[in-house]
């Protein structure tokens, strides 16, 4: 399966290549100042790593080492350094191609303490643009670590440079950014071309890193009207003869036209490339319309938020998940789904379509074969997508005295919370926000207001919890007052809003009174008169009768009176009878015990009836 993926998008980079393929190398002067012999102006290729000093320049010495000539191992294990010395040059170390990457020759340049790599072609052909490397080489820590500049020079102009050092001669150079890019006037233009797939690895993670942080900076550029910018997606199409093949229904949409390899390179598990093709729509259309109501700026936000919300690991990377994120930036979702148009019509889609025409290069800007690319000014930017590089870059794009005030400054900070609150949630009520504004951008976090704890996405919900929590806003639920009474739906160390006995509702917005006699829920006995209140009811009973309440029944006002007395005479006469018998039976008792008594006393002074003679003597031969 993947052998026939890589046959397909193979394919198809032979036919965009064969058909329209012109790669332009971005350069930049190079002087020599030193040897006599050298003086001239070269061109080198700028590496697409590393950060170029757009709009600057850089002086430096240059230096050839004895040993590792190809910057492939660690000069640590030479016991070299090009750390210059106070008051010294920087030092450009000069490197031989071949044997690795060019991003491994700079990091090890730059560990060494080198502020510049000039790598030296090995063979004599026109300059290219130095890259890093493919996908399945690119998880190697340092590629979005390198920050020296880094730049191709021709075989015979590196053979010059090593002729002048063997001679003893001290090589200075100049490396000049000032001219890479046009300056034409007080507005610079610029494309991104960019991808919504997230599971590409150090490319994916890099990029999205680079809009996070760029947003603030680019919002500011764009608000002020300093800057016009359009991102761009790439898409290839599908060979007739693999129309209806398998790769192709699951890599394309609208019968081949428009596709984009699979995110795991894998049929079997995971999304297809035609999703990434219908995420990228969705994100070209939203700016599309974003920019016909005056607000392309919020192309950043929806970019960046769609990132963190509806990532390809957690299967959100939907349109629900895209629907709800572009919600939340007050865009017209209809508006967007008529400009996705049906995927699965055999028809042009206007937006991609152009998006193809796009990448094809005119003027001085060549095609786009590599993403993420940034062009500016219709020159591509070459070097790491780096803040503040880019930042220099796009600066460097202005006509002199022209620049605006963020291209002076060493910071640039706006408050991204002002405007549609950043599209995080809010309680307008209470003037509670989840939005919260950084250096990097505004972040929705759900807050901590009074002691009491919001918790939710910070996106579309946050909900106080804890005990005080119906202390604001009422916990941001329903609470109503009529007639002197009031009622909430809010109960503190509870979760969630619940209307109280006798309303029902959602206990958010509404809390409705329940008419308890007309749904006959109470005072349902026959003698019963029902008289609905707010919030409970009123039951009567006709005649002389009285209602109870927790019975739910009338009963006669008499009726009670008699048999409470009954019942109070009843309890007074069996406590008197109970007395009587009581005493009765003590005064019996007494007696009995006081005749024993004196029937004993007598018994031992004199006979009594009842007693016999008791004899005096012992009959003779007893013992």
């Amino acid at each position: 399966m993947r052998e026939k993926l890589g046959l397909l998008v193979c394919v198809w980079f032979v036919l965009w290549g064969s058909c329209v393929g012109r790669f332009v190398v971005e350069k930049n002067s190079l002087r020599v100042t030193s040897p006599e012999s050298l003086k001239d102006v070269y061109e080198c290729a700028i590496g697409n790593f590393g950060v170029p000093q757009y709009g600057g320049t850089m002086v430096g010495t240059v230096v050839y080492p004895k040993a590792n000539q190809k910057a492939c191992k660690s000069f640590e294990d030479v016991e070299i350094s090009f750390k210059s010395k106070p008051g010294g040059l920087p030092t450009f170390l000069l490197a031989d191609r071949g044997d690795c990457f060019f991003t491994l020759k700079a990091w090890n340049a730059q560990n060494a303490g080198a502020a510049a790599i000039l790598v030296a072609d090995d063979k004599i052909e026109p300059l290219i643009t130095m890259d890093t490397p493919e996908e399945e080489n690119a998880h190697a820590d340092y590629l979005q670590n390198i920050t020296i500049p880094s730049a191709l020079i021709s075989k015979s102009f590196g053979d010059s440079i090593k002729n002048a050092l063997s001679k003893g001669d001290m090589v200075n150079i100049n490396l000049d950014w000032r001219e890479s890019l046009p300056h034409p006037d007080e507005r610079v233009e610029y494309e991104f071309w960019t991808n919504s797939n997230d599971e590409c690895g150090a490319k994916c993670e890099s990029q999205i890193e680079f809009v996070k942080n760029f947003k603030g900076a680019a919002q500011i550029f764009e608000r002020k009207g300093y800057t016009q910018f359009t991102p761009h997606y790439i898409t290839w199409y599908c060979p007739d003869a693999f129309i209806l093949s398998k790769q192709c229904k699951s890599q394309c949409i609208n019968h081949g036209r428009y596709c984009a390899p699979d995110p795991e390179q894998d049929f079997s598990r995971g999304y297809d490339g035609k999703d990434v093709v219908v995420q990228n729509l969705r994100q070209a259309c939203f700016f599309k319309v974003a920019n016909e109501s005056g607000k392309p700026w919020l192309w950043w936000d929806y970019v960046t938020d769609f990132a963190i919300r509806c990532p390809m690991k957690d299967k959100k990377y939907t349109k629900e998940c895209a629907d709800q994120v572009i919600l939340s930036l007050g865009v017209d979702v209809k508006k967007i789904d008529q400009c996705i148009g049906d995927p699965e019509a055999d028809v042009d889609n206007p937006v991609l379509k152009a998006e193809q025409d796009a990448q094809i290069g005119k003027g001085s800007r060549g095609d786009v074969t590599i993403l993420p690319t940034l062009v500016i000014n219709n020159r591509q930017y070459r070097g790491k997508l780096d803040k503040g590089a880019v930042l220099k870059a796009i600066c460097a794009g202005f006509q002199e005295t022209t620049e605006p005030t963020i291209c002076l400054s060493d910071e640039v900070e706006t408050n991204e919370c002002l405007e549609n609150n950043g599209g995080c949630w809010q309680d307008k009520a209470a003037n509670i926000t989840a939005c919260k504004d950084t250096f990097r951008g505004r972040v929705c976090e759900c807050p901590i207001v009074q002691g009491v704890k919001f918790i939710g996405d910070g996106y579309t919900n946050c909900e106080a919890s804890g005990a005080l929590r119906c202390g604001i806003n009422n916990g941001g639920c329903w609470k109503g007052t009529k007639g002197g009474s009031t009622y909430s739906a809010c109960v503190d160390n509870s979760k969630g809003c619940q209307c109280p006995q006798g309303f029902k509702g959602d206990g958010v917005k509404t809390c409705d009174d329940v008419d308890e006699c007309k749904e006959k829920v109470a005072c349902n006995c026959p003698e019963c008169k029902c008289k609905n209140i707010w919030g409970s009811y009123e039951c009567s009973c006709s005649g002389n009768l009285l209602y109870m309440r927790e019975h739910d029944a009338c009963i006669s006002k008499h009726v009670k009176t008699e048999v409470s007395w009954s019942f109070i005479w009843v309890i007074i006469l069996g406590l008197a009878a109970a007395g009587v018998g009581g005493y009765a039976l003590y005064k019996y008792r007494i007696r009995r015990y006081m005749d024993s008594e004196i029937r004993a006393i007598m018994a031992q002074y004199m006979p009594l009836d009842n007693q016999g003679e008791i004899p005096n003597h012992v009959p003779h031969g007893d013992i």
